[in-house]
């Protein structure tokens, strides 16, 4: 159903857990939307900012918002996630180099 692209106003927002409602302007009744919905914003929205989101059905099959942007907010690049692999292979180079290190001091003293 997330396909088209609807606009309304952030009516309230609950900032300490996250999650507030969208009033369409289509006169639709109030749309959830959670800060998931809102990732790489370069803001938390507040109320009465004007939101494009698209609209989906959570688990118990009511309307909540996804892939929701704030309007004249900034869009944050998204960092590129680093595998686990690579971390184990830099972890394991540093703690070879500190061995050589500790070595070479050990030796040359």
């Amino acid at each position: 159903m997330a396909e088209t692209l609807e606009r309304g106003i952030l009516k309230t927002w609950k900032d300490d857990r996250g999650f507030g409602f969208i009033q369409p302007d289509n006169g639709d009744k109030d749309i959830f939307v959670h800060i998931s919905a809102l990732k790489g914003m370069a803001r938390r929205p507040v109320r009465g900012d004007i939101l494009f989101y698209q609209v989906d059905h959570d688990a118990g099959g009511k309307f909540k918002a996804v892939n929701a942007r704030i309007e004249g907010v900034e869009t944050l690049a998204a960092a590129g996630k680093i595998s686990k692999k690579w971390l184990w292979l830099l972890a394991a180079a540093l703690g070879l180099v500190s061995a050589a290190v500790a070595a070479y001091a050990y030796f040359s003293a």
